[in-house]
């Protein structure tokens, strides 16, 4: 599909008022030509995207058309199955997930993809529930789901699986597998101001970050080459392969007004309470260092449902480093000494994680030579 924003018009845009309507953001008596993207559309689809985690930007790009779409879904509106050639996507299959999970059964993330292990635990619910096990959520099954009744209901076992492995992991670094994945690259390279583009800038940050990770005895994965941009899939599809413990993608940020500054974390997040637990804590963490450390702005930490966090079955963070359209940020990015800092904060924020608490010290004061020292005091 095409991109649409406000001033477009045509059946696509029918097709979006349509969704927003039935969503109940847009009124249906809402005046003008009801085939144009117009000032109603555009502030209906920024509260479509504020509640689900997206970009909010008030256009319809791919994620945002791809969420309203999944929106028009019920659990039992259509039957749901895994499709390696065209993945199934929507609400219905999240009420799954979130149904499946309450139950018992470990449908990995909710996040509204049906994906193996959703299928599996499908499987394992038939199974279990005397049902046909063809890994098809139609009406026998839906039916069952519905006359299930989970012994308690709430709570995140996904997420709190997430924490045990942390807390199982143990505090040392050595044998930890982290993918460092810089933003852009190639031909995509991302803000470019007076020369400086984020692509150079993430690329430089991803190998000083490497640099020190190995030095710890982790092992460190950059998710692309110099040259190369793979897409938000292809980058989540490489953690994946690579059995990663946690994926850190890096960027900067830009703005039409050279006034916005500052760095800010995100993590998964329906916005809800679905969250990645670890996630979350390590984007607190980074975003806590980074401020401290740098002085650059704390612009907090945020939960989104973008791909590179629904697609990865490890803990996620993606961290906006300043913004390049600020003087004063770009300056600092500009700088190999201001990375260096940058790079050390991110460290320290992982093993803060690891930690979970203990032998730990007041944030902006650990550093990495402390780092050493407790990975070789801990060898010994």
């Amino acid at each position: 599909m095409r991109v649409l924003r406000r001033g477009d018009a045509g059946p696509e845009v029918a097709e979006i008022r349509s969704m927003l309507t039935s969503l109940d953001l847009l009124s249906g008596s809402d005046e003008g030509d009801h085939g144009s993207f117009d000032a109603s559309v555009e502030q209906a689809v920024r509260a479509f995207q504020q509640r689900r985690g997206l970009i909010t930007d008030g256009i319809v790009g791919p994620a945002t058309y791809r969420a309203l779409r999944g929106s028009c879904y019920h659990l039992g509106s259509r039957p749901l199955a895994y499709l390696i050639s065209s993945p199934v996507h929507g609400d219905d299959v999240f009420a799954l997930q979130e149904r499946l999970t309450e139950l018992g059964y470990d449908a990995g993330r909710p996040d509204g993809n049906f994906g193996p292990q959703t299928e599996h635990a499908l499987k394992n619910f038939q199974r279990d529930y005397g049902l046909t096990v063809d890994g098809i959520c139609g009406a026998a099954t839906v039916r069952a789901l519905r006359q299930l009744s989970p012994r308690a209901r709430g709570g995140r076992p996904v997420f709190l699986r997430e924490q045990e492995q942390v807390r199982r992991a143990g505090p040392r670094l050595r044998g930890k597998r982290i993918v460092i994945d810089p933003g852009h690259g190639g031909a995509d390279t991302g803000v470019v101001v007076n020369g400086v583009r984020e692509s150079d800038i993430a690329w430089d940050l991803a190998r000083r970050l490497e640099g020190r990770m190995k030095a710890t005895g982790m092992e460190a994965l950059i998710s692309r080459g110099p040259t190369h941009s793979p897409s938000e899939l292809q980058r989540a599809e490489f953690a994946n392969e690579a059995g990663a413990d946690l994926f850190l993608s890096l960027h900067c940020d830009a703005n039409h007004s050279p006034r916005a500054q500052g760095v800010a974390s995100f993590h998964f997040g329906t916005g809800n309470g679905t969250t990645s637990t670890v996630g979350e804590l390590l984007a607190g963490y980074i975003q806590r260092e980074l401020a401290a450390r740098t002085g650059l702005l704390d612009c907090r930490t945020h939960p989104k449902t973008w791909e590179i966090f629904t697609r990865t079955r490890c803990p996620a963070v993606r961290v906006e480093i300043g913004y390049l359209t600020n003087e004063h940020d770009r300056a600092r990015l500009s700088d190999p000494a201001f990375r260096d800092v940058v790079a050390e904060g991110i460290l320290i924020a992982v093993k803060r994680l690891y930690l979970l608490g203990e032998n730990d010290q007041p944030t902006g004061t650990f550093t990495f030579a402390d780092v050493l020292a407790h990975e070789l005091a801990k060898a010994e």
